[in-house]
């Protein structure tokens, strides 16, 4: 008989399984095209920059990458951590790790965190979220427990949800700012709660910053967990570590490029993980990144190309749905006039628009699920399909 990890049983479909089972059969839009705003897939064009660097240096594939990555790169990554968050150093050597996208190391970070020798360690995340935190907590023999986000405190984070017995058994808490599907920012007042929990308790603090520079003030970038411990005067960012990456910023999705910082005892212990999970940037990506992470021009300019797509679509949709602009990110999270599955359900069916229904990505916490009756409307498509998208989208939402 196969046997495998019985952890794995404990894992939920992933959202984009359920929604194609909810989907399944159905023609989508008659004979419009079908414009799909349900994956979080940048489709801005990737830099020229990048593309060349991996280019020029595809000979470099001949050799073995480190773990560790070059120091070329370490150091570029510190150099735009301390210019985007106005902070003195960072240690290239000890406080910075390349890793393969976010989304791998934010899996990988749980497995080497967790005290498996304790059955009742707990991971605390948003809800609804990003499903590899639950993912990875589960894998790693931990319970997730979670902190519901909902309209009424303006998708804040609210720590009394929890009663101590949880706080004392949390080994690892995930956040996400800005939020996905929220797009709300922490606070400097929330990261200052957030930290006392974190020395009251002794839990690592994992800070998924993927959508941190998609933003919609230029000079007004959102908040970040190492600026927020800076200002807050702590040294060496104790029990923290951030995670980004090039994918939002970079429309380099493909690329799988991104780093882990912080506290650097932490990441002592992930590289030692590390060296055995096998995980090496290749030469050729290293190269790219290195160029994506010195540039900011294309990166302005990929804000500007959302900033125009919210406007248009916000002023589209604002008539029928209650939309408002997040904070930063590239969702938009609204409320459904009918049940969110059957509002994607008929989206797609009449009208040929893919969107992903809230409930996917939430959990029954707290005698609710946080994400029903909402849905996720990724502004990844060019600004005339998003505007066409909203269009069919507010008609449908008139309709109902």
């Amino acid at each position: 008989m196969l046997r495998m990890n019985p952890r794995l049983d404990r894992l939920q479909q992933y959202p984009f399984q359920k929604l194609a089972e909810l989907l399944a059969g159905i023609r989508p839009g008659g004979e419009r095209s079908l414009i799909d705003l349900s994956i979080g897939e940048p489709k801005h064009p990737t830099p020229g920059l990048i593309h060349r660097a991996l280019i020029e240096h595809l000979a470099e594939l001949a050799v073995y990458p480190s773990t560790l990555g070059a120091p070329a790169l370490r150091e570029a990554i510190a150099a735009w951590l301390q210019r985007r968050y106005n902070l003195p150093r960072v240690d290239p050597e000890h406080e910075i790790i390349p890793v393969n996208g976010s989304r791998e190391a934010l899996f990988a970070f749980a497995q080497a965190a967790i005290d498996g020798s304790r059955p009742d360690a707990v991971v605390v995340t948003p809800n609804p979220f990003y499903q590899i935190y639950e993912g990875a907590a589960l894998l790693a023999g931990a319970t997730p427990h979670f902190l519901n986000t909902v309209p009424e405190n303006h998708f804040r984070l609210r720590f009394e949800q929890l009663p101590v017995s949880v706080w004392e058994r949390t080994q690892l808490l995930y956040v996400c700012s800005p939020a996905n599907p929220t797009g709300s920012v922490i606070t400097i007042g929330e990261w200052e709660q957030l930290f006392e929990l974190s020395d009251r308790y002794g839990f690592v603090i994992a800070s998924d910053e993927c959508y941190s520079e998609i933003y919609f003030k230029e000079g007004q970038p959102p908040l970040g967990a190492l600026e927020a411990a800076h200002r807050l005067g702590r040294e060496g960012f104790p029990r923290l570590v951030v995670f980004s990456s090039l994918s939002k910023r970079s429309n380099a999705p493909g690329l799988r490029s991104g780093f882990v910082a912080g506290h650097a005892g932490i990441l002592k212990q992930f590289l030692l993980y590390r060296t055995y999970h096998g995980c090496s940037m290749s030469p050729p990506t290293l190269a790219a990144s290195i160029a994506a992470w010195q540039d900011e021009s294309h990166v302005a300019e990929n804000r500007r190309l959302y900033a125009s797509k919210f406007a248009a679509v916000i002023k589209i949709l604002q008539a029928a749905l209650p939309v408002e602009m997040p904070e930063a990110g590239f969702y938009l999270w609204t409320r459904t006039p009918v049940p969110d599955t059957d509002f994607a359900l008929r989206l797609y069916r009449d009208h040929g628009v893919l969107v992903l229904p809230g409930s996917y990505i939430g959990r029954e916490a707290h005698g609710v699920n946080p994400g029903r009756n909402f849905v996720r409307i990724a502004l990844v498509a060019p600004q005339e399909r998003c505007e066409e998208a909203a269009g069919r989208i507010a008609a449908l939402a008139r309709n109902c």
